[in-house]
């Protein structure tokens, strides 16, 4: 297998919305360059990405593909991803590692939701973007509208290279204003012949690319001097422009391709080789310190995991990116992560499920390799005494959660090892196995990314497993303040317990002054595991009680909060001050105390008129505007507070706060009255007080379970 310098390589992901056609240009590109002798399709289920069987039975992307080809001496990774929010985990992963992003664009539809979403990871990553314009066979097909949609929404910088001779049924030709020559495919695709533009659009064309050749010029003054000085830019100053123009961002050059005709292809291959940066130029990383990295080819070998693949009877795939250097079968390298000494196996490219063996893969170029031991996705593999360690991916905030359940015992040891398989190969879903409320959780992208997580549970680990509903973690605490005391005494014969303790439980909030009446001894400041505070306070006079039972006072104060008195949520911000007692010379003991202390604070605090709060999340809505209305409507159903609102380009955003409770589902209900259009982010914020009939509700159903 030849191995390719870096300067011939380019790693391009295909990004843009569901059904735009990714799946089928990465089909036709790979047709053209003869990797395979014939195209599979969507419907016949044989396409070399959208292989596993799930993305068969749904049609559609759900997993980011490997594949490559050789063009004309360039080796042109692809990388083929969803185009759905619920999966954007296998977009973020390959983002980090492309050199160019791709849009597809349906001709149809324009500008969808998804590419919206997308575009905002390429500007973060700072990769550089260009579009295509698919399906231009499409009978409503309208590449202008789709154009000034993309501008609209991408900015001015994107700039026609080609546009349709005609549309519809009758597409079949592409001019090209970089070249100024028209393309007319034969009737099945393939090769075209190379013509002149017709007469009726050699103005448009002129134009057209009159505005490419200033938009290359602004950008470089050498290439600026020589266009006011000749009026013209011949061909290959045109290309190194689009170059430096494309590799800074000022450029985003759209094509048009119909690629279920195998029309356009091959002029985007050989604009990827000509143009399109290689991987020493484009999207350096940073390390973790934030220093900017540069790729040596020279160097010591350095790859960076990005992503995991499970496959049977071989075990974990482990794609990689090298950084510097060059990677060989049978190396030892470090992780950083963890300081372990890891042997390479066997290396890989990938089509799709097929693996080629390789002997070496070169700085800049992508590979696969298996059974890596304790090495996961983010880790930086490196030569022994050359530390370093990249930045990781930085996966999104999850937006929906769900608990799930062995339907019977006895499988809890495989639940636990298919759910951390599960995050391992996609770290944007979280597993929470949550103490306090009694579940295990499932955070996720949406209903369908949880979809394709019980699929995998139930199909490919052999689980008899159902979701159900999450609980809600709500804190207590208390409104006012009050004195409360409790006496445990015990004899059964031989030793006894004897304790009291006298308590005053008051709501905490920084700066609050010393109870009046007492004298504060000592002040113990407990930072909660579960947020908030508890503030100890000794104020014991005349030695009633010993300062060795103090710790087992508040251990029992703190187990009564874990488990609070009032719904059994988890108790914060109290202030409990211990100001008298007694005790007794034989019977006391730290098990007394523990228990007098942790009774009078339940009484106490059932009486200090408590309130349940519950976890509100800032949640970040991006919309078209159309939608705005029935949005803020939804949101004031789900008891939100509008913070704010501003315009991004031809969106909204509107910013809120919503209890969590009111959440649950919220993603579905969201594309359910925006047609797919809007899509939300979510963040914890803050604990607010229940309406008093949720609290009434939740007390009630607590009572019900210590019950049953």
């Amino acid at each position: 297998m030849k191995v390719y310098n870096p300067t011939r390589v380019r790693n391009v992901v295909l990004l843009g919305h569901s059904g735009s056609g990714k799946t089928t240009l990465a089909e036709t590109m790979l047709f053209e360059a003869g990797a395979i002798n014939r195209r599979g399709s969507i419907e016949e289920k044989n396409t070399i990405s959208d292989y596993h069987a799930l993305e068969k039975e749904k049609g559609k992307s759900i997993f980011s593909s490997f594949m490559n080809l050789d063009w004309r001496g360039h080796k042109i990774n692809l990388i083929d991803t969803p185009g759905t929010s619920d999966y954007i985990g296998e977009v973020v992963g390959a983002l980090r590692v492309a050199d160019t992003a791709i849009f597809t664009l349906n001709a149809e539809n324009g500008v969808e939701v998804a590419t919206d979403s997308l575009w905002k990871y390429t500007q973060k990553y700072n990769v550089p973007s260009m579009f295509v314009v698919n399906k231009l066979d499409n009978e409503r097909s309208d590449f202008w509208k789709t154009v000034e949609e993309s501008k609209e929404h991408f900015g001015r910088e994107v700039t026609v290279v080609q546009y349709p001779f005609s549309e519809g049924g009758d597409f079949h030709a592409i001019i090209d204003v970089l070249r100024m020559t028209m393309y007319e495919f034969p009737e099945n695709g393939g090769k075209p012949d190379k013509l002149p533009i017709p007469d009726s659009e050699k103005d448009r064309a002129a134009q057209l690319h009159q505005e490419l050749v200033e938009v290359i010029a602004e950008n470089d003054e050498t290439l600026m001097d020589i266009y006011f000085e000749h009026g013209e830019l011949d061909e290959e100053q045109m290309q190194n422009g689009l170059h430096l123009s494309l590799l800074n961002g000022n450029i985003h050059p759209l094509f048009c391709a119909c690629a279920s005709r195998n029309m356009g292809t091959g002029r985007i291959m050989g604009f990827i080789d000509d143009v399109a940066p290689n991987p020493l130029e484009a999207n350096r990383p940073k390390t973790e310190t934030g220093e900017e990295f540069e790729l040596d080819p020279e160097g010591k070998p350095v790859m960076f995991l990005f992503k995991t693949h499970s496959e049977s009877h071989v075990g974990d795939l482990i794609y990689f990116k090298v950084y510097g250097g060059s990677v060989l079968a049978g190396m030892d390298l470090i992780n950083e992560s963890n300081s372990n000494t890891v042997r390479l196996g066997n290396l890989y490219l990938t089509e799709g499920h097929k693996r080629i063996e390789i002997p070496e893969v070169k700085t800049g170029d992508i590979g696969a390799v298996v059974k890596l031991k304790d090495s996961e996705v983010n880790d930086t593999l490196h030569e022994k005494g050359h530390a370093i360690k990249l930045d990781p991916i930085h996966f999104p905030s999850t937006t929906i959660r769900t608990a799930v359940k062995l339907v019977k015992e006895g499988d809890e040891d495989k639940l636990g090892n298919a759910l951390h398989q599960i995050h391992r190969e996609d770290p944007s879903v979280i597993i929470e196995h949550s103490q306090e409320l009694k579940q295990i959780l499932i955070h996720g992208q949406g209903e369908e990314h949880l979809g394709t997580i019980e699929h995998a549970l139930k199909n490919r680990y052999n689980l008899d497993v159902e979701f159900t509903t999450p609980r809600i973690p709500y804190r207590e605490t208390i409104t006012s303040a009050i004195k409360t005391q409790y006496k445990h005494k015990k004899q059964s014969g031989g030793a006894g317990q004897y304790a009291e303790v006298h308590l005053f439980i008051e709501p905490f909030e920084e700066g609050m002054l010393d109870p009046a009446d007492m004298k504060v001894r000592d002040i113990q400041e407990h930072e909660l595991p579960w947020g908030g505070k508890l503030v100890f306070q000794n104020c014991i006079v005349g030695g009633v009680i010993d300062n060795r039972f103090m710790p087992a006072i508040v251990k029992g104060v703190m187990e009564k909060m874990e488990n609070g008195p009032m719904s059994g949520c988890r108790a914060r911000d109290i202030r409990v001050s211990v100001f008298d007692g007694s005790m007794h010379s034989v019977d006391s003991n730290e098990a007394a105390f523990k228990t007098a202390a942790r009774m009078a604070f339940r009484d106490g605090f059932l009486k200090a008129n408590p309130k349940l709060m519950e976890p509100v999340y800032e949640i970040e809505v991006t919309v078209p505007s159309e939608y705005m209305g029935d949005v803020m409507s939804d949101l004031g159903t789900r008891r939100g507070q509008i913070q704010g609102m501003e315009a991004e380009g031809a969106l909204q955003k509107i910013k809120a706060h919503v209890p969590l409770e009111e959440l649950d589902h919220y993603s579905t209900r969201l594309k359910s009255m925006t047609q797919g259009s809007a899509t939300y982010m979510r963040e914890f914020s803050h604990y607010a007080s229940v309406p008093f009939d949720v609290q009434e509700r939740v007390v009630k159903e607590n009572l019900e379970l210590e019950e049953a």
